[in-house]
């Protein structure tokens, strides 16, 4: 995590060989993993201090290969509520200064009483 302030998370998360598929873009899978962590831990910084969170539902947008020196994930709370929280999603790749838009979303989430 590079930034964490009340309700939004930064995640990095750097390029290497394990996470890449057959054409050496970094999977979907890993970048899918940190939308969901960023979301997930941004809404946990609005949670009350003992609470846990859960993911309920995300869609994610794939919306170039991820390439780029590292992928930078970032939840934002849209909407908190008691129950159900609502994040956007963005993930990023970026190489140097240079910084693209790779895929966009939205998750619920809930914290468990």
């Amino acid at each position: 995590m590079s930034r964490i302030s009340p309700g939004q998370v930064r995640i990095v998360l750097p390029s290497r060989p394990e996470i890449t598929q057959q054409h050496g873009y970094i999977h979907a899978g890993a970048t899918s993993a940190i939308a969901d962590s960023a979301g997930g831990y941004a809404a946990l910084t609005l949670f009350p201090e003992t609470a846990d969170v859960l993911t309920v539902e995300y869609k994610i947008n794939l919306l170039a290969p991820a390439t780029g020196d590292h992928l930078e994930a970032e939840g934002t709370v849209v909407k908190a509520g008691r129950t159900l929280t609502v994040c956007r999603l963005e993930v990023f790749g970026v190489t140097g200064a240079q910084r693209e838009l790779i895929a966009t979303g939205q998750q619920t989430l809930i914290c468990p009483r």
